[in-house]
């Protein structure tokens, strides 16, 4: 049934689940780009025609493989070798690489540097396209170019929307257009997506809209975990996983001026997410409206090549308890309260909670300027200068129940404004040899106004008044100065061997919860949390910048044409001084519980290995290709001061895939292995998770306008909780730090089957 000899045979390939092809197992190999530090690299089973062993890139015919499957832009990375996500909203994931997530990665969407405005980073960076917008995706891992680098230690991810087109010359007008739609049954989840472009040789108008939402997704079958007092504890089967639901609307208007050699680009993005409900935290994004203007410049003159870019981002940000979350169970008084959908042990019991209306408003301006200088035919200098300023106010209405009589300023008034130079030299010292060097400093300026809680005077629900005093009494104008490094060599000895070295130093000042974030009362504490482990976090004004240090290897064996087969190895190992980890703020904490922790500088360490690869099996003209690759990823991270395990490492983890090529039909059989997880961070009690075996099934098919995507995630319906989805707190009595839901993990999707078509014209 895997092997159709004709294209009707679809049908019936589909409705025995099979196949189509991932997005990085059959990619197309990208041209080289002149603005490109060094070579990206095109992801397993791919033919490059140049290798880059630091970075993969993922072009719009790989991306085209995954947009039935998901709404969440950050897992189109997922077959990227060396990455794993953090669990979130349905549309928010945190995409980590080599262990390292988060604001520890430099991500950038057409050129911007956006940043969370939320003290539960649900509106990422990722989350600001939806995947149907994505063009193009490079991955950097390791050692980073400090031309694409700065503010980061773990890696930078590019996204970048389609490039302007213009009609041919003699051409009067081009106009192009798509439409496309899916629906995935698990969750019920439905979507569309339009776009359209009108175009002269010079001028190009562009817009691009989506729309994409789910109810909450139901775990695997029979999915069973532990909860009560400790890792041990009577088990609770989870059918409907609470706080999963989301909808979100994207709107994006694009225009472009070309004059020979010169390019001006302006985006204009509008977003509204009504709610999104995370399953790992205390509140709900009840709202999320974000506008942004973005304006490029692209000129080639006779030195090289200058590019300028300009931008401004605001975002306007709501929480507060889903309808899951205002569930209380225990009491019998609102037995069928309409505020829960969730069935829990039968029909829902309890009574509904109040709300409690959480905002947050961030605003980004940023500017960049760097230049590419062809010295020779043997040396590049790439030359530029940067420029981010965010401010954030983050403020908490009176709500009852304690929560007032005054609004709760959690950051007031916070800045973070950054100022960036960098200067890299690429050369080709030898046809064998390419080498490249990079220096790049930062100053990161932080300052916060004076803060309050709900109440300024008289008694008061935990140590608002005193926490607020002590930390208004202190100076918070702080500035660091950051240094990157980067010196890599690549050396080719064959057409069929590439080796690659490189050593890194790369840093990061903190962010502004991190810094700033000021009250221990337990809940407002566990209201800043953006890793989802259900514990309260403080700031900490005396914290230093992470500096990273890292060597990097690799190896990529394969046939001189690139084609048949490739193995790809590549191991690491990371030393970060001053990495901001956790400690107890309290006399103690309880491992029974989630607790109250405050960030601190300490020590850390990050090894592991990456291993890839690809061979043709089979060539058949009744059949087609036939294709096995597969990856490996292992990361082990270490507190040096302490002996604990960093919090949310993923585990051994391995994916193998058989996938199919006939003329315009590809299937894919894959499946996923995971290890337990039981190297767990013990300051966090992060939860452990049982190891698992997950296989899917797709199939595409393409006429000339039209693409059709059909499969089937999680085929045998296995029930599992995911290694980084951190603790369950989706439903019930979500502000408790004892209760019902201490030790839970995230349980994972169960299984579902999508469909998606997409009609160009």
């Amino acid at each position: 049934m895997l092997f159709p000899k004709k294209p009707v045979f679809l049908a019936v390939s589909l409705a025995l689940s099979a196949l189509s092809n991932n997005a990085v197992a059959q990619g197309a190999s990208p041209a080289q780009s002149s603005d490109t530090p060094l070579m990206p690299v095109v992801v397993v089973g791919s033919q490059p025609t140049d290798v880059d062993l630091n970075s993969v890139t993922l072009e719009a015919a790989d991306l085209l493989l995954m947009r039935a499957a998901t709404s969440d832009t950050a897992t189109l990375l997922r077959d990227v070798p060396g990455l794993s996500f953090y669990g979130a909203g349905g549309v928010s994931s945190l995409p980590s690489i080599r262990g390292l997530a988060d604001d520890r990665l430099r991500i950038k969407v057409d050129g911007m540097d956006l940043i969370a405005a939320c003290p539960n980073h649900m509106n990422p960076a990722l989350s600001y396209i939806d995947p149907t917008r994505v063009d193009r995706i490079t991955v950097y891992a390791g050692i980073t170019p400090v031309s694409v680098g700065g503010d980061s230690i773990g890696g930078t991810i590019l996204v970048e929307s389609a490039a302007p087109e213009f009609a041919k010359s003699g051409q009067s007008s081009m106009t192009k257009g798509e439409f496309g739609t899916f629906y995935r049954s698990n969750g019920n989840a439905m979507g569309a997506n339009l776009s359209a472009t009108l175009a002269g040789e010079n001028l190009s108008v562009s817009y691009a809209g989506s729309t994409a939402q789910s109810d909450n997704y139901t775990a695997g079958d029979n999915f069973k975990t532990t909860t009560a007092t400790g890792r041990i504890g009577h088990t609770l089967p989870l059918d409907e996983v609470g706080s999963t639901a989301y909808k979100s609307i994207n709107h994006a208007l694009g225009f472009a001026l070309r004059n020979d050699k010169h390019v001006f680009d302006l985006k204009l993005a509008h977003q509204n997410i009504p709610n999104e409900n995370f399953p790992n935290q205390r509140m709900d994004m009840t709202d999320n409206t974000s506008n942004l203007v973005n304006l490029g410049y692209t000129g080639e003159y006779q030195w090289g090549t200058l590019k300028a870019r300009i931008y401004h981002e605001k975002t306007e940000h709501e929480m507060d308890f889903g309808d899951d979350k205002r569930f209380w169970y225990g009491s019998n008084s609102g037995a069928g309260a309409p505020c829960s959908p969730i069935r829990f042990h039968g029909d829902p019991l309890g009574t509904c909670a109040a709300g409690m209306p959480m905002y947050t408003e961030g605003k980004t301006t940023g500017a960049s300027v760097n230049a590419e200088v062809p010295l020779s035919a043997r040396d590049t200098l790439r030359v530029g200068t940067e420029f981010q300023a965010y401010r954030l106010d983050d403020w908490w209405a009176a709500s009852g129940g304690g929560m007032g009589p005054g609004t709760f300023w959690n950051i007031n008034n916070g800045e973070r404004d950054r100022y960036a130079v960098f200067g890299e030299w690429e050369a080709k010292i030898h046809p064998q040899w390419t080498s490249l060097v990079g220096v790049r400093h930062e100053t990161v300026r932080m300052d916060t106004g004076d803060v309050m809680g709900y109440c300024t005077s008289g008694m008061c629900m935990g140590n608002q008044l005193v926490d607020s005093a002590n930390f208004n009494n202190q100076d918070h104008d702080i500035t660091d100065r950051n240094w990157d490094l980067t010196a890599l060599a690549r050396y080719e000895p064959a057409a069929t061997q590439t080796y690659e070295l490189g050593v890194a130093q790369k840093s990061r000042s903190p962010n502004l919860y991190e810094r700033y974030t000021w009250s221990t009362w337990t809940m407002a504490a566990v209201m800043n949390n953006f890793v989802g482990d259900g514990n309260g976090y403080v700031g900490n004004l005396d914290l230093k910048p992470e500096v990273a240090r890292t060597l990097s290897f690799a190896a990529n064996w394969h046939d001189a044409g690139k084609k048949s087969w490739g193995v790809r190895v590549a191991p690491y190992y990371t030393h970060v001084k001053d990495y901001i980890d956790a400690t107890c703020n309290n006399t103690s904490c309880p491992d029974d519980q989630f607790n109250v922790l405050k960030y601190v500088n300490q020590s850390a360490r990050l090894l592991g290995v990456d291993l890839s690869g690809h061979f043709l099996a089979a060539r058949s003209a009744a059949y087609g290709d036939f294709t096995v690759s597969g990856i490996v990823n292992y990361t082990r991270g270490e507190n040096r001061d302490t002996g604990d395990n960093l919090y949310n490492i993923m585990p051994l983890n391995a994916k193998l895939m058989l996938t199919q090529k006939r003329g315009r039909l590809t299937n894919t059989l894959e499946g996923r292995f995971v290890a337990a997880k039981n190297d767990v961070s013990d300051i966090r009690n992060e939860i452990e998770t049982a190891g698992y075996s997950l296989f899917s099934l797709r199939s595409s098919y393409e006429w000339k306008q039209v693409r059709l995507d059909l499969g089937i995630d999680n085929l045998f319906d296995t029930g599992y909780a995911l290694p980084l989805g951190g603790a369950y707190v989706g439903q019930g009595t979500t502000m408790s730090i004892t209760g019902v839901h201490w030790g839970i993990a995230v349980p994972g999707p169960g299984r579902s089957f999508y469909a998606g078509v997409n009609v160009q014209f």
